[in-house]
């Protein structure tokens, strides 16, 4: 049995590159970036102030938050700026399948169970 519950979220295209977007699933927010080689899915919270990361400016393989400037490594979570924090948000895996950008979710995170526009194992897409 997989340790994720893999979720569909959108189609590669709906990512513009360098840039990110909201998805809501279980009641909880994640942000999507589009790295040009890769996608990449974290908590959409910055650990300082909540800020929304998906309404940051990616830089490399970063972002930086829109509030207060916090700059979040999107691979490892890690807070990069200021350093030395010691905090990170939550990254989960991700693939794409058939052009289409899919995250693994461990089970708790799911209830109640995600719906959203491509079906019944699909996350709710905020454009």
């Amino acid at each position: 049995m997989s340790e994720f519950h893999w979720i569909w979220l959108t189609e590669v295209g709906n990512i513009p590159l360098r840039e990110g977007r909201r998805v809501d699933i279980g009641g909880r927010q994640l942000a999507i970036f589009n790295l040009g080689d890769r996608f990449v899915v974290v908590d959409n919270q910055c650990p300082h102030k909540g800020g929304p990361l998906a309404d940051g400016m990616v830089t490399g393989d970063s972002v930086v938050c829109p509030l207060h400037a916090w700059k979040i490594g999107l691979v490892s979570g890690q807070v990069e700026r200021p350093s030395g924090t010691g905090d990170c948000v939550k990254s989960y895996p991700t693939r794409v399948d058939n052009g289409i950008v899919v995250v693994g979710l461990p089970a708790s995170f799911l209830q109640p169970a995600a719906t959203g526009i491509l079906g019944a194992r699909q996350a709710a897409w905020i454009a």
